[in-house]
């Protein structure tokens, strides 16, 4: 991955749809529970890691054989952020832990593009920060799937 405008909103859009795609399409098929984190681990873990990826990636402009292992290792902490709302495990947050999890990791893993953009890294920050909206929508969607289930519960419930 390189630090300019196209290997940001990659790396974006891989963390952003690409991984969360792969755990749902394998979430039956691949023994997911038994590498998913709680996460209260996950998620922070996930954020920390994103943060010193990307901003080794943009300010510090590692050579390609270490780019591509540092997204790498980005990708992997990718799958086990997505674990906890995706996949069946014992780890798997219900639905106000999922919206809670999507709606705080949205704006913390912007917070590094930003800190790109003021180190004149103007493209490349607004590649990321725009690659990484549909962990915004995820969470709208986990909260629209959430509140419906609630209210088919409780009209079944009065019914």
């Amino acid at each position: 991955m390189s630090a300019g405008p196209v290997g940001m909103a990659l790396s974006g859009g891989a963390l952003s749809v690409a991984v969360p795609a792969l755990v749902l399409a394998t979430r039956d098929r691949l023994p997911w529970a038994r590498v998913t984190l709680p996460a209260g681990v996950a998620g922070p873990g996930f954020l920390v890691l994103h943060a010193l990826v990307v901003l080794a990636m943009g300010l510090r402009h590692p050579g390609p054989a270490a780019g591509w292992l540092l997204e790498a290792v980005l990708l992997a902490g990718g799958v086990l952020f997505w674990l906890p709302v995706l996949a069946h495990s014992r780890h798997r947050l219900g639905g106000a832990g999922r919206c809670l999890y999507l709606f705080l990791a949205a704006p913390s893993l912007d917070l590094p593009a930003v800190v790109l953009i003021a180190h004149g890294h103007s493209w490349g920050g607004l590649a990321m920060i725009i690659a990484m909206l549909p962990l915004g929508a995820a969470a709208l969607l986990a909260t629209w799937r959430w509140i419906t289930a609630e209210e088919r519960v409780e009209v079944a419930r009065t019914a």
